[in-house]
C-alpha cells in the first residue's frame, strides 16, 4: 500500500504503544487506513497468540480492536478539523473505555480484518465501533471511547513539565 498508515503519523514521543507503535519492535505494529468512511487494518496472528489450539487469544483481539479504534479516532479528528495528519498540533488519542463482545471463536490460521466506523465525535472524545473478522465472518465487535491526549501529558512527553 503506497499511502501512509494513521500510525505512521504519530510523533516519535507517542509511537511506542504495544499495539500500534511503529517504534515498538516487540509490538503488533498494526497499520490502519481509510477505505471510504471505514478504517481498515489487517493483522496475521502468530502461533504464540493461541488461546486453545487453532484459535486466537481474546487478549490479542481486544488489543487489536483497541489500537485500531484509537488510530481511527485520531484520523477522524483530523478529518473533522479539515487537517492533514502531518499538521501540528498533533492529535493523539488514548482509551477511556473498551468494550468487546466475542461472538465466535477466531481461527488463528488466517489474517484478521478490522473495520472501524466513527460513531460520534464530541469535543475531545471520539466513539469508534470496530468489527474483527476472520475468513469473512465477524468474530468480535468492540466499542472504544477514545479521548484526546491532554496537554499536560503532551508537555511531560515533550520534556516541558
Amino acid at each position: 500500500m503506497s499511502q501512509k498508515a494513521f500510525q505512521d503519523y504519530y510523533p516519535d514521543e507517542v509511537a511506542h504503544c504495544y499495539g500500534c507503535g511503529r517504534l515498538n519492535e516487540h509490538g503488533h505494529q498494526i497499520k490502519s487506513y481509510w477505505e471510504g468512511e471505514q478504517a481498515v487494518a489487517t493483522y496475521t496472528p502468530k502461533p504464540y497468540h493461541t488461546a486453545i489450539p487453532g484459535y486466537v487469544y481474546g487478549g490479542l483481539i481486544a488489543s487489536l480492536i483497541d489500537c485500531h479504534s484509537t488510530g481511527t479516532a485520531a484520523a477522524a479528528a483530523y478529518r473533522a478539523e479539515g487537517r492533514a495528519m502531518d499538521t501540528e498540533p498533533a492529535l493523539r488519542f488514548v482509551t477511556a473505555s473498551l468494550h468487546v463482545d466475542y461472538l465466535k471463536p477466531t481461527p488463528i490460521d488466517d489474517p484478521l480484518e478490522l473495520r472501524a466506523r466513527v460513531k460520534e465525535i464530541k469535543g475531545r472524545k471520539v466513539v469508534v465501533t470496530t468489527e474483527l473478522s476472520a475468513q469473512g465472518e465477524v468474530c468480535a465487535r468492540g466499542e472504544v471511547v477514545a479521548v484526546q491526549v491532554p496537554e499536560h501529558m503532551w508537555a511531560r512527553l515533550m520534556g516541558r513539565s
